[in-house]
């Protein structure tokens, strides 16, 4: 039997790498900090559970011990935690790295978290530039590329079969910044009307957490050194997004689409992108990876997921809390409220 050891295995990724690994015939350990997080269906069919810090070099050792046949790190985010990587990897056949599309840089020197939104000329290839490497906070607008690209480079000229997955916006059962939230509440709220900012033309390529499993099947059987981009098959629009959660959930909303010189405050959700971004997946079809399914397939784990914790589930502790500040914008419904009192008095909620 095959041995998968998955690092930061508790979240959407390594959740659904072991999933997919354990449906398999794999086994698989997951490690991570709170083995509260540990999905109970994961551990039902056979995964192990490994308490583990980043950084501890020594439980790492302990985890990997003679060497795993995959090894897949969906935390590492730095060139040290990339080195602590290679100390556990000598002996895998297959290792896989989660990095992100955030390293990728347009012509005019902007990426995902500049100031200025990147403009791509299409989708965007694993051999297009990069931020440059660097080190300092990774968890920082700056830093978060610049840090991945350092680990990157570690593992690639390690001379060991790296591969290097490239998501965009993940979802999954387990994420931890599950950004359909910003609709899911909307519709355990109740709400009757859905604003969307630039008529919902946004595009900011998903990637299922299912189909990151997919692809790392994929690798694990053809082990080499190589860069990946892992993208859902369409890139849906925001708006596609929005009916897509709105059509799973039985909910109808009235669908407004602002125009570009609307208030800025309203309509706001987590696929705002100036210009489409889109990964070039064609690398990856050329291993023969298959996608687990599109956007809308896939995302309706994570949408059940995120109703069954709101409804007092086992991860009802996973949810965002009331007062988390990335979905705040999205949440904060007061501006919206004056507005469709001024349109015609209709109740945004019932």
């Amino acid at each position: 039997m095959p041995r998968a050891l998955v690092l930061g295995g508790t979240g959407a990724i390594g959740r659904a790498v072991a999933r997919r690994l354990l449906a398999a015939g794999w086994a698989v350990d997951l490690t991570g900090r709170d083995p509260a997080r540990m999905p109970g269906d994961v551990a039902g069919a056979g995964g192990r559970f490994l308490q583990w810090e980043r950084g501890d070099a020594a439980a790492l050792r302990r985890a990997a011990g003679d060497g795993a046949d995959l090894l897949v790190d969906c935390v590492c985010f730095t060139a040290v935690d990339a080195a602590l990587l290679l100390e556990a990897a000598r002996e895998a056949t297959s290792i896989v790295m989660v990095s992100s599309k955030a390293v990728y840089l347009d012509a005019a020197g902007n990426h995902v978290n500049a100031d200025v939104p990147p403009r791509f000329d299409g989708p965007i290839r694993e051999d297009h530039a990069t931020v440059a490497p660097g080190n300092g906070d990774y968890d920082t607008r700056e830093g978060y590329g610049r840090n991945k690209v350092a680990a990157e480079q570690v593992l690639l000229d390690s001379g060991l079969p790296v591969t290097v997955l490239r998501p965009s916006k993940v979802h999954g059962a387990g994420a931890r910044r599950p950004r359909e939230w910003a609709l899911v509440k909307r519709v355990l709220d109740g709400r009757r009307a859905l604003l969307l900012a630039d008529r919902g033309r946004g595009i900011d390529h998903t990637t299922a957490a299912a189909n990151v499993a997919a692809l790392v099947e994929v690798v694990a059987a053809r082990p080499g050194a190589r860069i990946l981009n892992a993208a859902d098959p369409d890139a849906p629009s925001a708006l596609e997004i929005a009916r897509a959660v709105a059509t799973h959930l039985g909910h109808t909303w009235e669908e407004i689409l602002l125009e570009d010189d609307t208030d800025p405050a309203l309509g706001k959700h987590p696929w705002e992108a100036a210009h489409p971004i889109v990964l070039d997946t064609t690398a990856a079809a050329d291993l023969d990876y298959v996608p687990a399914g599109d956007y809308a397939t896939t995302v309706v784990e994570e949408l059940d997921w995120l109703v069954a914790a709101a409804a007092g589930g086992p991860d009802a502790a996973l949810l965002p809390p009331a007062d988390d500040p990335f979905f705040a914008p999205y949440l904060d419904v007061t501006a919206e409220d004056r507005f469709l009192a001024r349109r015609g008095g209709e109740p945004a909620a019932g």
